[in-house]
């Protein structure tokens, strides 16, 4: 149920400008789905949706994918402009950031989709990045150094 109901969540995303969770949870019941408005935010955030700005100037919800080539060069120089130093411990490799900026260079660490990266965790600035295998740390710490130049 849940697979088909993000399906559905994807399908009329595509098709319309949806603009909120309540305009979406509405369209959901509409089609058969008994829907909650806190099961349509964890939808959102399980689907990694994010609002872009329509033709019309309004804001609505799109896949983050559909709108990756978009996006990447924002996400990318937000982590540019945010990342102040890069170090490392065991398998972890730490983020320092401007105060306040680690959430959103976070997003750009999780977008990059790396097969070494486990998952990320930040604070107000610092984000702590889990790599898969000791051996994989010092390459990384590479590629997030050239990402901040």
């Amino acid at each position: 149920m849940k697979s088909e109901r993000q399906e559905k969540i994807l399908e009329l995303i595509e098709s319309n400008q949806i603009e909120t969770q309540e305009e979406l949870a509405t369209k959901l019941k509409d089609l058969g789905f008994n829907v909650t408005q806190a099961t349509v935010s964890r939808d959102i955030k399980e689907l990694r949706l994010i609002k872009i700005m329509g033709s019309g100037g309004s804001y609505h919800y799109a896949s983050f994918k559909e709108n990756n080539s978009q996006m990447n060069e924002r996400i990318v120089n937000v982590f540019r402009e945010s990342v102040i130093s890069v170090d490392h411990s065991g398998n972890l490799v730490i983020l320092k950031t401007f105060s306040g900026a680690a959430m959103a260079a976070s997003v750009a660490v999780d977008s990059l989709e790396w097969p070494e990266i486990v998952g990320c965790l930040a604070g107000d600035d610092t984000i702590f990045v889990a790599i898969r295998e000791q051996e994989q740390v010092m390459p990384a710490m590479e590629k997030f150094k050239k990402l901040t130049k």
